[in-house]
Order: C-alpha cells, then structure tokens, then sequence
C-alpha cells in the first residue's frame, strides 16, 4: 500500500508530531508499504529513505497554503490513502481534488490554535468551546466541513474524543489511539550525558515548539522564584525571539539556555538528562514529550490540562500544577 503522510512539522523541528510522525513511517516501511511525506519547515527537513516534500514557512501564508495543498495533491494522487497528523484544512482539500481517502489525526481543536495564532482569542482552550464570534464561526466551520472528509478520526485520548463528538462528529467515526514510543538504543547512562550536555545542578528540560499554546513564558517566570535551577530549551518556534528576549529582561541568561532545533537522538539524551522534564501548556491532547520522559526514567512536571491527566499521576510520575500560574 502507499501511504501520505502529512504532517505540520518534521525533524530537526521539535514537538509531538515530529516525533510520532517519522515513527509511523518507519513502522509503514517496515511492514513493506511505501511511505511519502508533506510538511512545512523554515529549512530542509532531515533526509529520510523516503520522499519529503515541503513547504517553505519563509512564503507569504497564503502562498505557502496553496504550495502545500499542490504538494499534497500531487502525492495523494500517487497514494491509497493519506494519513494526516496535521494541517488539516489543506490536507482535506489535496486529498479531497485527486479523491483519495483521508485518515485524519487530531491532537487539538485546530480552531482555538489558529484563533490564538490570530490573535482572535486568548482565553483557555474550554471557554473557547463557548466563545463567539463572526471569524471564529467561520474558523469552526472549516474545521468540520475538513473533518467530515475524513474515513476515520483518530486521537490520542479520551479527553479530545469528547471534546470531538461534542463538535457534532459522530463518536463510531473516531479511534483512541494513544501515541507509541520507541525509544533509541543506547542511550547511555544520566551521569554521562549529563555531563556530555553541560547540565551541572538541577536542571529543568522543555522539547518543543515555543509556541503561544506551550506557554513557556510562565516557565520563565517560574524560574525567578526558584534559585539554583537552571531550565533547558530544546525546540524552536515562532514565539523563539521573543521568548529569548523574556529571558535577558527576567535576568536568567545564563539559567535558561534555549539550544534551538535538536536531532531526536540529542532530545532523548536530554529527556533522560534531566532532572525533570517541564511541560507549562495551556492546552495539550497528550503529550508525546511526556511519554517520552516517563520512557527514559525522567518525572515530569506539567499543567493539568486536557489529556495530561491521562499521562501524569500527580505525586506519582510527575507533579500536576494549574495552567497559567507561575507560582
């Protein structure tokens, strides 16, 4: 069978659906299917023993949409099915212009994302459930006139099941399928790669996008009120700038080392690193990041928000704190 995977970001990005993404292409290629990917990225993704396609962050939006519905056409055209964890409303059209099915992934309400992204909303990801709005409507609509596209809806957790079916998706239409971790081999001991990455008293780790939704900024804030703690960032995304900038003016240069993109390889090894792993989201579905951890033996601190209560047993694996607090 030959499969189209689109996915939203790609290695060296990091974030959930670089990681599950490369991961369900392996597993397709190792089964014997034959695996093509779409993406967007600032640079050229990682090469792979498959095609990647992809378009340009650097485009004008409405350019760099139209290049990526082009580029999922043209694949899904050579494709039986396409298997989509991302960029949803293109991933419909491109698939829907050459008529092939579509398997869809959701690890979020694609609407509040883009209306935060917007600057139409600010709020957390349940009022948003409620809020109004001529634009936002607009945004709702596409959203289920995409999904309605779809042959299957899969999600990682119950807690995005329920919010799904209450969208007016039939609940026989959607899978939970939480999200698989393969761990790399030899991953070496926590001393070793402590030392390797330079993390020498208790050290905080964060892998993903610095994005609005991650809420890195009240980690920041957290780390002027605890001495001695010293927080690493792996990732990148578009609130990157501002977020370095956050860090100088909170006087933490030298505590808050923001390492930018990293291999997965080099993100596991910080993962296990670490004295724990810090996920501040104001919304999450669940969380590769925190399987991650919990994988490589690392406690996790992260908001209780969406399916983080599924992962995390607070005071057992990790410790649970509200969204949006500092303190």
């Amino acid at each position: 069978m030959k499969v189209l995977i689109v996915s939203g970001i790609w290695p060296p990005d990091v974030g959930g659906p670089a990681s599950h993404a490369p991961e369900v292409a392996e597993m397709l290629l190792a089964r014997g299917h034959e695996v093509e990917v779409v993406t967007t990225a600032d640079r050229a993704p990682a090469p792979e023993a498959y095609p990647v396609h992809w378009a340009s962050r650097s485009l004008p939006r409405g350019v760099r949409h139209a290049r990526a519905v082009h580029l999922i056409a043209a694949a899904a055209l050579r494709a039986d099915v396409v298997y989509s964890t991302g960029m949803l409303g293109r991933s419909a059209l491109g698939s829907a212009l050459v008529h092939t099915p579509i398997v869809q992934k959701l690890t979020s309400d694609p609407t509040y994302e883009r209306s935060i992204r917007y600057g139409l909303y600010g709020d957390d990801l349940d009022s948003f459930q409620r809020a109004g709005g001529r634009r936002v409507r607009a945004l709702r609509s596409a959203r289920n006139l995409a999904l309605r596209r779809a042959s299957r809806i899969l999600v990682p957790s119950e807690s995005l099941r329920g919010l799904a079916t209450a969208w007016g998706i039939r609940s026989d239409r959607i899978e939970v399928l939480p999200n698989p971790v393969e761990l790399p081999h030899g991953l070496g001991e926590r001393e070793e790669l402590r030392r390797r990455h330079g993390l020498e008293g208790p050290t905080l780790v964060f892998a993903g996008r610095l994005s609005v939704q991650k809420a890195v900024d009240v980690a920041l804030e957290a780390l002027t009120r605890l001495d001695g703690l010293d927080l690493v960032l792996a990732g990148d995304g578009p609130d990157a700038e501002k977020l370095r900038a956050l860090a100088g003016e909170l006087g933490l240069d030298g505590r808050a080392r923001f390492l930018g993109p990293q291999p997965r390889s080099t993100v596991f090894e910080l993962l296990r690193a670490g004295d724990a792993v810090v996920l501040p989201s104001k919304w999450e579905n669940f969380p590769h990041v925190l399987v991650e951890a919990l994988a490589v033996g690392t406690p996790v601190i992260a908001t209780a928000a969406g399916g983080v209560t599924e992962i995390v047993r607070d005071g057992e694996n990790g410790l649970l704190v509200p969204p949006e607090d500092p303190e």
